[in-house]
């Protein structure tokens, strides 16, 4: 593998220079802004602190991809959000849910058939297929507000980041349909909303084991 080959895939780039996609690299503040406001909020919760790090490498990782547009930016770019999709679901598993630990693990590994699942079945549809592997994160969010429903703070959390990310997923599928229309794309917004999702679902989290813990004393 090539890992200087440059990768061009948004309407914003029209040539390989650092600066030639400003918004899309831009953008990724959004992240770092979120992880820095969710730090402190999350002094106390060892895994939300993790999770608030990972959000900050994010958006770093997004920022060197939408620069320097090569393959190895593209695993930094990629790599984080993996992480944190994981790391959440062994919390929701372990804490939420409250799966034993091994148990909590196990769960979480189910998440490589179930998204190998999903990306079979949205490669069938041609416009599920362009972001195929990111459907995964809704849908899961949808399947564990079902049995999380009398649990209203938690259940209605992730119908939110599910809407959210719905929305922005679908920004990131039409970047490319919409060149001729909007010439620096809709990526961007895929970035701006995202932020706010990840920090949402940190927060989500952060304040049932906050309240959890206030319950215990």
């Amino acid at each position: 593998m090539d890992w200087f080959e440059q990768v061009d895939g948004y309407c914003e780039r029209t040539d390989f220079t650092y600066w030639s996609e400003p918004l899309n690299a831009v953008t990724n503040i959004a992240f770092i802004i979120a992880a820095v406001i969710l730090w402190r909020r999350s002094a106390g919760v060892p895994l939300a602190r993790v999770l608030t790090a990972v959000l900050f490498m994010i958006g770093v990782g997004s920022y060197l991809f939408h620069t320097h547009a090569t393959i190895w930016a593209l695993l930094l770019d990629v790599a984080p959000i993996g992480a944190f999709i994981l790391i959440y679901l062994f919390a929701v598993n372990r804490d939420i849910v409250r799966m034993r630990g091994w148990v909590a693990f196990l769960a979480t590994l189910g998440f490589f058939p179930y998204a190998a699942a999903v990306i079979w079945m949205t490669e069938q549809v041609l416009f599920l297929a362009i972001s195929n592997f990111y459907w995964t994160v809704p849908l899961l969010l949808i399947i564990y507000a079902v049995p999380l429903r009398r649990r209203p703070g938690i259940a209605s959390g992730f119908m939110i980041g599910a809407a959210i990310l719905t929305t922005s997923i679908t920004l990131r599928s039409v970047d490319e349909m919409l060149c001729e229309t909007i010439t620096f794309g809709t990526h961007f917004l895929w970035h701006v909303l995202n932020g706010i999702m990840l920090g949402w679902m940190i927060h989500v989290y952060t304040r049932h084991m906050l309240a959890t813990d206030r319950a215990g004393r």
